[in-house]
């Protein structure tokens, strides 16, 4: 049996995708369309007092492509928030004129292959990664993603040693992006489909085909890397939102 690694998790997480049923939404008069939006106002104010104390974090950003026309990323401490967030959205008169499209749940996950001398729940710099503010930069880049468990090629089954090797070659690849790429990894094992969640943040979408296409060298891509559909999306600020429904 493989060795597994330790891991240290942090806030629960929600990538929820929607699409705007926009021949409806047209139908609506103006008295409607105002209601719907006064009252996602109010919640998004409700959400952005749970940033300013500290306990989550969330953005709102509208997606490029036809796979979606919106998607909330939303940071809570427990899973009890996330799915009472998430009822509350849908309760809403602008839910009415969504159409759900995708989700991942997940929850943020830091590993290590390196043995720790101290409590990282006790360490400043890790503390900011497990519980961190969405970037609120222009773009977002979230893909799920697994380790291939294959009948020629399975992660699980590699020396812990080996793995910790081709993880770090990944991150030394990565590394020249960091400045102007911010991430957030999320673990799901147990909790949806692909085992992480990848978000990545930056002002300049061309980044993410950058950093993307250099890691797609990396054995532990190539060989051993399962991703799933990749979402774009441009952020929308509480100022924005009026403008993208009109």
């Amino acid at each position: 049996m493989a060795e597994s690694v330790e891991t240290f998790d942090g806030w629960y997480a929600l990538h929820d995708l929607r699409k705007i049923d926009w021949e409806k939404w047209q139908q609506a008069t103006e008295s409607q369309k105002q209601a719907a939006l006064d009252e996602f106002h109010r919640l998004l104010k409700q959400w952005q007092d749970t940033e300013d104390a500290e306990q989550g974090s969330h953005a709102l950003y509208s997606i490029v492509g036809q796979k979606a026309d919106l998607m909330f990323m939303v940071l809570r401490p427990n899973m009890k928030d996330i799915n009472h967030l998430e009822n509350q959205f849908n309760k809403t008169k602008l839910a009415h004129y969504t159409l759900p499209t995708y989700s991942y749940v997940s929850i943020i996950e830091k590993s290590t292959y390196s043995k720790r001398e101290t409590d990282p729940y006790k360490d400043p710099e890790m503390l900011k990664k497990l519980y961190p503010m969405i970037p609120k930069m222009d773009y977002i880049c979230f893909y799920p993603m697994s380790k291939s468990r294959g009948e020629t090629n399975n992660w699980y089954t590699l020396p812990k040693d080996e793995r910790a090797q081709l993880m770090y070659e990944h991150i030394a690849t990565c590394k020249p992006y960091t400045e102007n790429v911010k991430r957030i990894i999320t673990g799901a094992m147990g909790l949806d489909d692909y085992e992480w969640g990848v978000s990545l943040f930056c002002d300049d979408p061309l980044q993410f085909k950058k950093l993307i296409y250099e890691t797609r060298f990396d054995e532990v891509s190539a060989k051993y890397g399962i991703f799933g559909s990749f979402y774009i999306g441009h952020y929308l600020s509480t100022n924005e939102i009026n403008s993208f429904f009109a």
